[in-house]
């Protein structure tokens, strides 16, 4: 029987990392391009068609079809391919020019305030632009939703410097394709902590019941150290009272014991200090443990 080669989203870019963060943690939007971006994800971390077939309850076919598509397309491929409706009023050229005045900033083109609401942009569109385009406000909210053009804050944008960036990306990805059964991922979570959630319930009209906006951490705080098998899709990890090296050091040991035959596994990590100490170093010498750090600034 013929078995289907094995499919995997080619690397990202920072950019389209931290989109496909973004869409996949605020779970808001288009459930069908959430989905696909949790496929994105995932593959790009190495889970396999099947493990991510698991994860979102879908067909594996479906699951590569996502990926070839990604491919291709990029970030395109996310959104979803509506057809039918009514016909077009708008020609293809009006909307590039609606598109390219919503991309300009207007007091570039004479206009007495710094940012476009859809009220001021079709206003301007109809009566001000040397190139008059009749649209209501919500044609207009449907343009700039289809050409990915939102209302925005300004943030500010960081990408990795490393200069060994590309080497650290081209051995993690080869490890990951060659040898996914002996490919681990370590990581921290925290601070955990216990703390009071309001909920709902009955009370007097105008009087409910209240918590205190100030609470003290009565169990401080704890972290959790993950670790996680490319090849058998499986999470495990303890708890800690606080970061450290030897905490740190008995997290790699659980990990070298989930391969004890001796020979050489691979686990990717960042860029934490505590993950570089010269024991941690040593002893993954001496037990045939690859540390695949991560470039700064993109784990």
């Amino acid at each position: 029987m013929a078995v289907a080669d094995s499919v995997r989203v080619r690397r990202l870019s920072d950019q389209e990392g931290q989109q496909l963060l973004r869409i996949t943690r605020r779970g808001t939007g288009s459930a069908i391009r959430l989905r696909r971006a949790m496929v994105v994800l995932a593959s790009a971390g190495g889970s396999t068609v099947p493990a991510i077939a698991r994860l979102v309850q879908a067909d594996e076919d479906t699951i590569r079809h996502v990926i070839h598509r990604f491919n291709e397309m990029g970030m395109a491929s996310l959104d979803p391919q509506w057809a039918g409706g009514r016909p077009r009023q708008i020609s293809s050229d009006e909307e590039q020019f609606i598109v390219e005045t919503a991309n300009t900033r207007p007091e570039k083109l004479g206009r007495p305030f710094t940012r476009w609401s859809v009220r001021k942009l079709a206003d301007h569109l109809r009566v001000h632009s040397p190139r008059r385009v009749g649209v209501g406000r919500e044609r207009l909210r449907q343009i700039l939703h289809r050409h990915r053009i939102t209302f925005q804050r300004t943030k500010t944008w960081k990408e990795s410097t490393d200069p060994q960036r590309d080497a650290k990306l081209a051995r993690i990805e080869y490890v990951s394709s060659h040898f996914p059964q002996r490919v681990f991922a370590f990581d921290e979570f925290g601070p955990l902590v216990i703390r009071p959630q309001s909920g709902a319930g009955w009370a007097p009209e105008g009087h409910p019941h209240r918590l205190p906006a100030n609470y003290h951490k009565l169990h401080g705080v704890r972290q959790f150290h993950g670790c996680y098998s490319v090849g058998d899709d499986q999470l495990w990890g303890v708890v800690r009272r606080r970061n450290s090296a030897a905490n740190t050091l008995a997290a790699l040991k659980s990990i070298r014991a989930a391969r004890p035959d001796g020979a050489p596994i691979y686990v990717i990590l960042d860029n934490l200090s505590a993950l570089k100490g010269r024991k941690i170093r040593a002893w993954a010498a001496r037990n045939k443990v690859a540390l695949c750090f991560t470039p700064t600034y993109a784990s």
